[in-house]
């Protein structure tokens, strides 16, 4: 419940705000990928984008390419998770057999696992 009401605290303002900055931000620049020419000297002046929308595709990029380093970072870790997880999957696996021969006592040995757990 506690997530849900800072969530709208912080994603309500948020929102907000980045719709009033498109709002305020309409004017077109001049989109060039040369980066040796200069707008003014350019044959043609480049693409007409609304302010707004190259910051936020610059915006977007950056998270996305945060999320692929961190995601590549951290590999080692996901690995030896998935190494710990098998390993316990087999021990669990392993200890499910011990036990289920152990509850079937034969010959002279059952005789002595009955005193010592009498213990």
């Amino acid at each position: 419940m506690v997530n849900k009401i800072v969530g709208w605290v912080i994603l309500v303002p948020l929102c907000l705000g980045l719709i009033v900055f498109a709002l305020a931000n309409r004017h077109f620049v001049a989109i060039n990928f040369n980066p040796f020419t200069s707008v003014e000297a350019a044959p043609a002046p480049g693409y007409g984008v609304p302010m707004f929308i190259v910051l936020y595709v610059v915006l977007l990029l950056g998270v996305l390419l945060g999320g692929v380093a961190t995601w590549f970072a951290q590999g080692h870790h996901r690995r030896r998770e998935k190494h710990w997880r098998r390993e316990a999957h087999l021990l669990n696996t392993e200890l499910e057999d011990l036990r289920k021969g152990q509850s079937q006592p034969a010959g002279p040995l059952a005789e002595v696992d009955d005193l010592l757990e009498l213990r």
